[in-house]
């Protein structure tokens, strides 16, 4: 019997990984552009969202949602469709 590539087990157990969306600050956007677009993007309540607004500013960086990477892809794009900087960490 044929053992199975590991190679395809270790893909499943990423894409079940718990990640980190974070948001950079760009220095460009508004505390309003930033803080509407978590929002609409991330769900997030106003208050929610301008906390992390906050963090971004004077940290430089906030994890703005945590979840498995499909979950989390399709929310960076959109964010870098806003033209923000985001990555999944």
């Amino acid at each position: 019997m044929k053992e199975k590539p590991k190679f395809e087990e270790d893909h499943l157990v990423k894409d079940l990984e718990v990640r980190s969306l974070t948001l950079h600050n760009d220095e460009v956007h508004t505390f309003d552009y930033v803080i509407q677009a978590l929002v609409d993007i991330c769900q997030h309540d106003m208050a929610q969202a301008e906390q992390c607004t906050m963090i971004v500013h004077f940290k430089g960086r906030c994890s703005v949602k945590e979840g498995p990477f499909k979950e989390l892809k399709p929310l960076k794009d959109k964010l870098l469709g806003k033209e923000l900087s985001a990555t999944i960490d």
